[in-house]
């Protein structure tokens, strides 16, 4: 019984992620998850499964997971798993009892179908990460800086796209002026900005601004049960746009180092965040943005938040960030070219060496749901590589239906906060007033709603108007006048005859 007791104790403090064909469990402690980690391998050979089974994991251990569901795939983890499925045969055959379960989930989704809107402001956004988002080169990116610049100091804050193009137009034409106070900017310069924003609208992208704000830390909930809350991006449309997906996840990774307090070292993570297609983040991209992702990653992890990459190759990630990811998981890798080939190189040398596993050509070699695997252990040195089968996921493996996915939507406990739009003024005014008074600046008065015809009392008119007739008052003062002068008049005749 006490043997018992301390492997549920033990089972608690760590996630179970393979085993090997000795009977050996790989398992990550949990104190050591927020060491960051690489999920790699080609396209097939079981990289969702290997995140689903570790989202599982941390949820039943009481750590929220945030994840962009890319295929829809995912979000079977909020559905019991099948105890007739192959996997679960599997499981049998490692000499494991398949246990069927589902896990608590909330879903979002940047464009508010398949889950809660995410919403923030342009000028939350920032200049830095907009400007990536928009593809601008580094003299344009001076001018949008120069752009948020002009507007903090007139407290005039961007809720919308909208916001910013008129911000870009009074730009354009006060562009002598503004040049003399904050620097020379160009035309060519605001007018590619324009263009670009234009292509980030009809891609979708304006549906990320506006109100309500999203609040971060609702990404780090648990369920009555305490089991951590699987947070799952619906992905699939915004992988058309694979800029503004790639950079929307790396903003909310920034709100979270921003927002979140320093945590230091504790027994489990606040937050694991899984990015999946990661080589879209860093793909051409400039020097300063990868030196910004590798301290955000090196410096969230004091947040208690652990980052866990997702791509095919260890090559998709720069050295810098690469160098910060503790725990990797290896899946199997197809070298039909001489680049090939030495990815796979790079990353067998990438593991602690194990005498008994030739790691260049086990990857090559790997079946699907097999992957390499080194994790940290309890005094955070990594593991000599293993060779393991995944553990197969306690949920659904595929997606849950529509009907499925709109009763879990509607049951969510951030209903209410999420799913409401706000007219466009009102919305605007609301932003406004909220960014005036964390600057210790009165608010907006309201001075009532727009009616229909107020646009008349800005318009000149320009129909001559009939002269005006005399007034009661005129009237009776050429009266009196005239009686005044008759009176006058009596009087001097009188005079004359006398």
């Amino acid at each position: 019984m006490l043997d018992e007791g301390r492997n549920r104790r033990r089972s608690r403090m760590q996630i179970d992620i393979g085993q090997t064909k000795s009977g050996k469990t790989i398992a990550l402690p949990l104190a050591r998850a927020n060491r960051h980690g690489l999920i790699t391998g080609s396209t097939g050979m079981g990289k969702t499964t290997s995140l689903q089974r570790m989202a599982e994991e941390f949820s039943a251990a009481g750590v929220p997971v945030f994840a962009a569901d890319v295929k829809g795939d995912l979000s079977g983890v909020a559905a019991t798993g099948d105890a007739e499925s192959p996997l679960a045969a599997r499981c049998g055959a490692l000499g494991r009892q398949f246990t069927a379960s589902a896990f608590p989930v909330q879903f979002w989704d940047l464009f508010g179908h398949d889950g809660l809107p995410i919403r923030t402001s342009v000028h939350a956004m920032g200049p830095e990460l907009l400007g990536r988002m928009l593809r601008l080169n580094e003299t344009q990116q001076g001018a949008l800086s120069v752009l948020f610049k002009r507007c903090e100091d007139n407290a005039d804050f961007k809720l919308t796209l909208d916001d910013l193009r008129w911000a870009l137009d009074d730009l354009m034409e006060n562009r002598e002026d503004v040049s003399k106070r904050y620097g020379h900017i160009t035309a060519a310069s605001i007018a590619t900005i324009q263009r670009n924003l234009l292509a980030l609208e009809v891609q979708g992208g304006g549906h990320l601004f506006g109100e309500p704000p999203f609040d971060i830390t609702d990404l780090i909930r648990t369920g009555p049960d305490g089991r951590g809350i699987i947070n799952l991006l619906a992905a699939d449309q915004l992988m058309e746009c694979p800029k503004l997906y790639a950079v929307f996840l790396l903003w909310l990774l920034t709100e979270l180092f921003r927002v979140l307090p320093e945590a230091g070292d504790l027994d489990k993570p606040k937050l694991v965040f899984f990015f999946d297609e990661a080589h879209l983040l860093f793909t051409d991209a400039p020097k300063e943005l990868v030196q910004q992702v590798e301290r955000l990653v090196r410096l969230v992890r004091s947040k208690g938040v652990g980052v866990y990459f997702v791509t095919q190759s260890p090559a998709d990630i720069p050295d810098t960030v690469l160098a910060q990811l503790g725990s990797r998981i290896q899946h199997a890798l197809r070298a039909y070219t001489p680049k090939d080939q030495r990815m796979v190189k790079a990353a067998a040398q990438a593991f602690r060496e194990n005498r008994g596993i030739d790691v260049k050509a086990e990857i090559t070699a790997l079946a699907v749901g097999e992957a390499l695997i080194s994790v940290l252990d309890e005094t955070g040195i990594p593991t000599k590589v293993e060779k393991v089968d995944i553990l197969p996921p306690a949920g659904q493996v595929g997606p849950i239906s529509a009907i499925e996915r709109r009763a879990i939507m509607e049951a969510s406990a951030l209903r209410k906060k999420y799913a409401y739009d706000l007219p466009e003024g009102e919305a605007s005014t609301v932003f406004a007033n909220r960014m005036r008074r964390d600057r210790g600046l009165p608010e907006v008065v309201k001075t009532g709603d727009w009616q229909p015809g107020d646009f008349r009392q800005f318009v000149p008119s320009f129909v001559p108007e009939a002269p005006a007739g005399p007034s009661r008052l005129d009237h009776l003062t050429g009266v009196l006048v005239s009686g005044l002068i008759a009176a006058g008049g009596l009087t001097y005749l009188t005079w004359l005859v006398g």
